[in-house]
């Protein structure tokens, strides 16, 4: 963070934009950036959510809002985390996937942070120093997708594309529907979560293949201790938001296109 810190002090003021930023890492990353010097824009999806923000900014952008797609049963978990098992948590069996909340997964996790970023990029193309870090989970890894044609799609970076991306998720929405998903090869746990996940990744390589001049990446903070996994974590939200206010921070020859898990680049 001091190398960071000294970067920032050579250059003129520093903007960033937060979103779903009103509590646990979002509100992490917000505080982080801000102690690095960086003016910061906190939003969030409920506009009735406490929140505070500037008017005016540029450049860095971190896309933090997520939701699992899921129903929790949030009394087992925390029964399991009183009796010490913590991270041992058998989340298959405290968890129900439906449709509707798939559906809802995808837009918030994906397409919400997909419009969030397009609608934002006019002002990054005004900076010479335009970060976008998309908060992904190793969750969303392709070695986690059993199904083959969706995996193909999301490796051949000759053909990536928005439009290929939304098949793949459309295919999978309908197996849903229908019923299919084990038979059909799609994450049997977890599933409309890491397939939004593994969509934010492949949308990571297109962002910094199209803007070259951005530095563009997607990053697993770590099993951190959030409301989300009913503070089940084993990282601090301190810790978690490290490893994304690092890579807002990068100096402008810093990496691009790639999947971080944690610090370290990891396969998408």
């Amino acid at each position: 963070m001091e190398e960071a810190s000294n970067f920032l002090a050579t250059k003129r003021k520093k903007y960033a934009v937060v979103t779903g930023a009103n509590r646990g890492m979002g509100f992490e990353t917000c505080k982080q950036l801000a102690s690095n010097g960086v003016v910061v824009v906190l939003t969030a999806r409920d506009e009735k959510k406490e929140m505070t923000g500037q008017k005016n900014w540029h450049p860095a952008q971190v896309n933090n809002a997520a939701i699992t797609g899921v129903i929790t049963n949030t009394d087992a978990v925390r029964a399991s985390t009183v009796n010490g098992e913590g991270a041992n948590i058998k989340w298959s069996e405290v968890t129900a996937q439906t449709y509707d909340l798939a559906k809802v997964c995808l837009e918030t996790n994906y397409y919400g942070a997909k419009r969030t970023t397009e609608a934002l990029i006019p002002l990054l193309q005004l900076s010479d120093s335009a970060r976008i870090v998309n908060v992904s989970s190793s969750s969303g890894k392709l070695k986690f997708v059993p199904n083959e044609w969706a995996k193909g799609v999301f490796l051949d970076d000759e053909s990536l594309s928005e439009e290929r991306i939304d098949e793949v998720l459309s295919k999978f929405l309908n197996d849903f529907k229908e019923g299919e998903i084990e038979a059909k090869g799609w994450p049997p746990f977890l599933s409309a979560y890491a397939l939004s996940k593994a969509a934010m990744n492949a949308s990571t390589r297109i962002l910094a293949k199209r803007h070259p001049n951005f530095i563009v990446n997607s990053v697993c903070p770590g099993y951190v201790k959030t409301d989300m996994n009913c503070q089940d974590g084993i990282l601090t939200v301190e810790e978690g938001s490290q490893n994304i206010v690092r890579l807002a921070l990068l100096p402008n020859e810093g990496p691009s296109g790639l999947f971080f898990s944690q610090k370290q680049v990891s396969p998408s």
